[in-house]
């Protein structure tokens, strides 16, 4: 009787997933939204997304899906790294077209810290990633003048520009923004470069920074004040960076590689958190085809008030306007106890091909569901439509692929929640849906 119990809802799932023609990556995986690209489109002809996740017993997980066959591959690339959804792995396709991967501890500590890296043998074969080799981005004279020795996310960038030269970005020395170069695929790293700091060196503040290449001169950066729980007016800040140097949104420069680190106040300000307006958190950057970057953020006028905005910079301004409520808070906070992480909105992201287009989650009911906005004013006004409807578990942190092309499907993906308590407390699974219009 037991099995036919488990048969049965089972067969009532994968209805209800396909009804919503949605399918599983895996049942057994979770991300974080600091630690990108966490899903990339490859140069493979039948259309490859590479991407990556932890699972609940802290494996860290690289997967390829094939987009004309639906076939899927996946590789451990770490057993046991810890319980923590902030090591998911970001991914970078390489000139030879291997795939190189990062991810980090959470910060770090006795059982393990530092950045982990591994490379592909074989190009575009995730199940021939390296063993993984571990590094840890730091100098005498930086911990000498900046405290403070952890290691947080890595972000992977390639310039083609700069003779197909890495960034790889991270929250390490200082607990601080920082950044390491290779001109060697990934063999060997400099030393690292403290971004941005507090004006006051405050070894307990971390700036938090989304990062957005077009691969080939430019790494744009959205990034805040600090945390919003640690940070009452949770400002947010613009730059990019460009030939040795990074720059504001007009094209002033803030500071020359030598000359950092600079402070967030240094940089372009996008929204400026009063207490009425409410303090912010950001979710992802682009840039549009004219060149100007796009933003999703979002601002907390109450920590149980989460307002979606989308901006956009003309050249001059940020076009500034409301998306939507989206609700709360996304954990499931245990009934009598306070909420630890009361700003984990569910999360946004925009279509990097097409960025009058986003995807974000929401509260719908009392269920966290995905749906699509199309704006063609720069956000004054907006086509919603869903993309989940009517759902059991949670769906948060959606994502489009980076390095999306003209004739790559739609494809979007996001965690669904069966428990999501804490970062350290979750069982989680990874799903998507090809959106192309039909």
């Amino acid at each position: 009787m037991k099995i036919r119990l488990l048969l049965l809802a089972f067969v009532c799932l994968s209805v209800k997933l396909n009804a919503q023609n949605v399918s599983i990556l895996t049942e057994d995986g979770a991300w974080c939204w600091f630690s990108d690209p966490r899903a990339i489109y490859t140069n493979d002809k039948n259309g490859q997304i590479v991407t990556g996740w932890v699972t609940k017993s802290g494996d860290i997980v690289a997967a390829s899906l094939d987009l004309k066959s639906g076939k899927t591959a996946q590789k451990t690339l770490y057993t046991k790294l810890e319980v923590d959804d902030h090591d998911n792995p970001a991914f970078l396709q390489l000139p030879d077209n291997r795939i190189l991967t990062q991810y980090t501890w959470h910060g770090g500590s006795k059982d393990g810290m530092g950045v982990i890296q591994n490379t592909t043998l074989e190009p575009l074969d995730i199940r021939t990633f390296s063993d993984s080799v571990i590094f840890k981005p730091q100098t005498p004279e930086l911990l000498a003048k900046f405290k403070r020795e952890t290691y947080t996310y890595a972000n992977p960038f390639l310039l083609s520009a700069e003779n197909n030269k890495i960034y790889s970005f991270g929250r390490w020395i200082g607990f601080k923004p920082n950044f390491i170069t290779s001109t060697d695929n990934g063999k060997t790293w400099s030393d690292p470069k403290v971004v941005i700091t507090s004006k006051a060196l405050d070894t307990n503040n971390r700036p938090y920074v989304k990062y957005y290449s077009d691969g080939k001169s430019k790494i744009h950066l959205l990034f805040t004040d600090g945390h919003p729980n640690a940070e009452p007016l949770n400002s947010v800040y613009y730059c990019y960076y460009e030939k040795d140097a990074f720059w504001r949104a007009d094209g002033t420069k803030i500071a020359n590689i030598d000359q950092l680190p600079f402070h967030p106040s240094d940089a372009t300000v996008v929204y400026k958190a009063t207490p009425e307006t409410g303090k912010a958190w950001i979710f992802d950057i682009v840039i549009d085809p004219k060149g100007r970057p796009v933003v999703a953020y979002t601002r907390y006028p109450t920590n149980e008030n989460h307002q979606y905005y989308y901006t956009v910079f003309d050249g001059k301004k940020w076009n500034d306007h409301h998306l939507i409520a989206s609700g709360k808070w996304f954990p499931q906070t245990p009934e009598g106890k306070k909420e630890r992480e009361e700003n984990y909105s569910g999360g946004l992201t925009i279509d990097p091909l097409d960025p009058s287009i986003v995807y974000f989650s929401h509260e719908v009911g009392n269920v966290f569901e995905i749906s699509k906005g199309e704006t063609r004013d720069l956000g004054k006004t907006w086509k919603i439509t869903p993309v989940t409807r009517n759902s059991e578990l949670d769906n948060v942190r959606p994502v489009i692929p980076r390095y999306k092309k003209k004739g790559d499907k739609n494809v979007l993906l996001w965690m669904q929640n069966r428990k999501y308590v804490h970062y350290t407390d979750y069982d989680t699974r990874i799903v998507w849906k090809d959106l192309t219009a039909r």
